[in-house]
């Protein structure tokens, strides 16, 4: 297979959106409430930056759900709060179509593959769901015979969907014999500020990694009273939400005060939409955010497992009998990588997440200084949906 077919083979297709209603919003509900309950899970056992991609997750297993059956789909429709099949599918594919509808000002797409061991077959309603509401391409591949070659080709796959920041997703050892499927998903934006940071004014100072730790880190700085930004401060906590050329993906900065542990900081997505709801346009006087770039990567079944899906990693439990009305199929990892660089100029974001299958005057002026601890989301501002969230502990790192 070579890169021409590949590139040739990611052409975006408006998948079928047919009975699309107003209930899109259970399905971004559903990532939304996804997105939160991976990072309380994460907020448990880590300490440092978190990154990933709560969208990339939630399609790559949008897809394996159409495949299960029984307890298996029980449990992975209440870990990801999927609705029904009838409104899941649908308002899915509204999602996925607007996100890969062409921008001049910024990139966003969504990439989705599945790829199949060349003698293993699947059922043909399965395959129709999957490119009809999620514009899963199939790959047929040799997993058996040419083991190697196969996890090149989905690794050059996910490095050319995500601008060459994803790479080398599949580590060797990460596919054999026994591969019969592999679940793919890319999501990939750039964009630039709406209102650029200045370079010149970018200088090192300190941020407080804790109340003992602290380092010098590039940080920008935006005299900002001229613009009217959304905000909030509001118990101990400010948000900030940067919007990118456009107006239609937007950067919400979470930032507690510094008494406040952010590791100890409950944050639910209802919390956040009513926070949402009560922002304002504000002038403020300072924007002090640092420039950093995360590149965290995820082994997820013990993690999914955790919260409450352990059945479809299990080779006597899993049961994908709505792959191919056997139940010999589990899944053996999943994985999920994912990219952020936040610069004066703006934000580059890519996560991947990949299934294998087994089997004034006295006035008080108003500063956003992120020098500390802080959590970010970057979201499509109408609908609020979640396309990256993350914690920054140490910019350094």
């Amino acid at each position: 297979m070579t890169k021409e077919f590949i590139h040739e083979s990611t052409q975006f297709l408006t998948v079928d959106d047919t009975g699309s209603t107003k209930q899109i919003q259970e399905v971004i509900n559903a990532n939304n409430k996804f997105a939160f309950d991976l990072y309380s899970q994460l907020n448990k056992s880590k300490k440092e930056n978190i990154f990933y991609s709560p969208f990339s997750i939630f399609t790559a297993l949008a897809m394996v759900y159409e495949g299960v059956k029984g307890q298996t789909a029980k449990e992975i429709k209440s870990v990801f709060h999927f609705p029904e099949n009838d409104i899941l599918r649908p308002n899915f594919a509204t999602i996925y179509n607007k996100i890969n509808k062409k921008n001049d000002l910024y990139e966003l797409n969504v990439v989705n593959a599945l790829w199949v061991q060349k003698d293993y077959k699947l059922l043909e309603e399965y395959l129709l769901i999957i490119k009809k509401y999620y514009d899963g391409k199939i790959m047929n591949l040799d997993f058996i015979g040419e083991t190697e070659v196969s996890r090149q080709i989905i690794n050059l796959f996910i490095e050319q969907q995500t601008a060459n920041k994803i790479k080398n997703l599949i580590s060797q050892g990460g596919i054999n014999a026994l591969t019969r499927l592999i679940f793919t998903n890319a999501v990939y934006f750039k964009g630039i500020w709406e209102q650029e940071f200045d370079k010149t004014n970018t200088c090192e100072q300190d941020f407080k990694v804790t109340s003992t730790k602290i380092i010098k880190t590039p940080m920008m700085r935006m005299s900002a009273d001229e613009h009217l930004f959304n905000y909030i401060d509001i118990d101990g906590l400010q948000i900030l939400e940067l919007p990118y050329k456009e107006n239609k993906i937007s950067m919400l900065i979470l930032l507690p005060k510094e008494s406040i542990n952010i590791i100890e900081l409950n944050l639910t997505i209802e919390k956040l939409n009513e926070l949402k709801g009560q922002m304002k346009k504000e002038k403020l006087d300072v924007i002090v955010l640092p420039k950093f770039e995360l590149d965290i990567q995820y082994l997820m079944a013990d993690i999914l497992s955790s919260m409450g899906m352990p059945a479809v990693f299990s080779k006597e439990d899993a049961d994908f009998s709505g792959v191919n009305r056997e139940k010999n199929l589990w899944i053996d990892q999943i994985i999920h990588r994912a990219f952020v660089k936040v610069d004066e100029e703006g934000t580059e974001v890519a996560g991947a997440t990949t299934v294998v299958c087994e089997g004034a005057a006295q006035r008080q002026i108003k500063i956003f200084n992120a020098d500390h601890p802080f959590i970010f989301l970057i979201q499509e501002k109408d609908s609020g949906n979640i396309l990256f969230l993350g914690r920054v502990v140490n910019p350094a790192k």
